[in-house]
């Protein structure tokens, strides 16, 4: 029996190794369109808040900014009045840009202070924001539009690569639910695998149709997240002014929760093995 739990219990051991990487670093990933609230879990919460710090990176060599300091928002961040902490010690961010896409990292501090000492690992939290824009401020009926997608990400290879090893898809969907091609001449579409954004140029029709348009995001065929690009016509003088709307389906790959059973269910059994081997022994002794 003894032999069966240890056995029981490297295989679980050896799963959760997996799922949260040999590290066992905790990584999250948030797709989010610019314009909306996002919630970045802290996986690695304790119950006191006060022990949680969140720390921000845009790049991969750029210094920290630490945003929370033991429970405290800094106030000294370009963008603290849009930064709250949840009563999860998540961290909530109002009205998302383009600027916020980067690497966030939730941390555990105990102890006295000038005492400080970090409890486990880093939880990181990737947002990947997405955003639309238009080359022109006004546009009329029968005139040429350029609109912008672009997906903002933190990662360390090129988009190109990024892309096609997550399985990564960035396209234009026109107000009838269609995919927009290259092979439609009546749209001129380019991507650049630099700054993974995909540019749309076609006439505004003197019609109201085709007058909206959305860039999707996929992972692996899944929506991930969208942004709606409007145009709608002025009563007043038939100039046409563009309008910003999104739609987001926001996936969140986390894989704390099932480590976390994971760990206690081996706690659990660690302790029912023990108190078997114990009885064993006790009864070989009378014996």
């Amino acid at each position: 029996m003894a032999r069966k739990c240890h056995v029981f219990l490297l295989g679980l051991i050896f799963l959760s190794s997996l799922l949260t990487g040999s590290s066992g670093v905790d990584e999250t990933h948030v797709f989010i369109s610019s314009g909306e609230n996002v919630r970045l879990p802290c996986n690695n919460a304790l119950p006191d808040c006060r022990s949680t710090t969140w720390l921000y990176n845009r790049f991969r060599d750029s210094a920290a900014v630490e945003l929370i300091g033991l429970g405290i928002k800094k106030n000294d961040t370009d963008r603290h009045e849009r930064l709250s902490l949840g009563s999860d010690c998540s961290l909530n961010i109002k009205n998302v840009t383009k600027e916020d896409y980067g690497s966030y990292s939730c941390q555990q501090w105990t102890g006295l202070q000038g005492q400080q000492k970090q409890q486990g690992t880093d939880a990181r939290v990737f947002p990947h924001v997405l955003h639309v824009s238009s080359s022109q401020t006004e546009i009329s009926a029968g005139r040429s539009v350029t609109l912008f997608c672009q997906l903002y990400s933190y990662t360390a290879d090129s988009c190109d690569v990024w892309i096609r090893s997550e399985g990564i898809d960035l396209f234009w969907v026109n107000q009838a639910g269609v995919k927009l091609t290259r092979s439609d001449s009546s749209y001129q579409i380019l991507f650049s695998s630099d700054h993974c954004i995909i540019t749309l140029n076609t006439t505004l029709p003197n019609e109201d149709d085709n007058r909206e348009w959305r860039c999707e995001v996929t992972q692996r065929d899944q929506v991930k997240t969208s942004a709606i690009y409007t145009v709608k016509s002025s009563a007043q003088d038939d100039t046409l002014s563009p309008v910003i709307s999104v739609h987001t389906t926001k996936v969140i790959v986390i894989i704390f929760e099932f480590a976390a059973f994971a760990a206690s269910t081996v706690i659990l059994l660690q302790i029912i093995c023990a108190r078997r081997a114990g009885r064993k022994n006790s009864q070989d002794q009378r014996k």
